[in-house]
């Protein structure tokens, strides 16, 4: 499951024998937890027009009344929480507010953050693709090796899920074939 590894540069300008490569593990986040991570962006949303939408009620509700001015302004909150979310948020911290509470992150393919425009290229370009043929690119991720979307290939991004941090990975030992 491990996506790609990645060899650091010693910190030295020479290698001795002895020195382990650093390497950074980069695990495919499963398909159950991506889905985890946008239902919970989309929950977000969806209380905030919720919300909006009972005030507009209670103020009497409806497009020619009092309470049509709530709804609109439910609406732009929810498109601007929406824009901070899944472009801003996660072109600069690589997290949503969904990723960042199952513990995910979304990368470049080389590892490196997405940046505000492939993460707005992502989540409104490629969503929207995702979602035309029955939903068949978000649920490309449970069917490819690598474990991305249609949305991911679009905007050439992964999504991971961390270990630690650099680790220093032991030396293979020889084999000793017994006789």
């Amino acid at each position: 499951m491990t996506a790609k590894i990645e060899t650091a540069k010693p910190a030295s300008g020479a290698v001795s024998p002895k020195t382990e490569p650093r390497v950074r593990l980069r695990f495919r986040a499963p398909f159950a937890l991506r889905c985890g991570a946008l239902l919970i962006d989309y929950i977000l949303l969806a209380l905030i027009l919720t919300f909006s939408t009972m005030i507009a009620r209670l103020m009497g509700g409806g497009a020619r009344m009092a309470g049509g001015t709530a709804e609109k302004v439910g609406i732009i909150i929810t498109l601007i929480v929406g824009l901070l979310d899944l472009v801003v948020l996660a072109g600069l911290t690589g997290k949503t507010v969904g990723k960042w509470t199952t513990g995910l992150r979304l990368e470049r393919t080389d590892g490196r953050l997405p940046g505000i425009g492939r993460a707005a290229l992502r989540h409104l370009v490629g969503y929207p693709l995702s979602l035309l043929p029955f939903g068949l690119g978000f649920l490309m991720v449970a069917v490819s090796p690598t474990g991305r979307a249609l949305h991911d290939l679009i905007a050439g991004t992964i999504v991971v899920r961390r270990s630690g941090g650099p680790i220093v990975v032991p030396a293979r030992k020889p084999r000793t074939q017994g006789a």
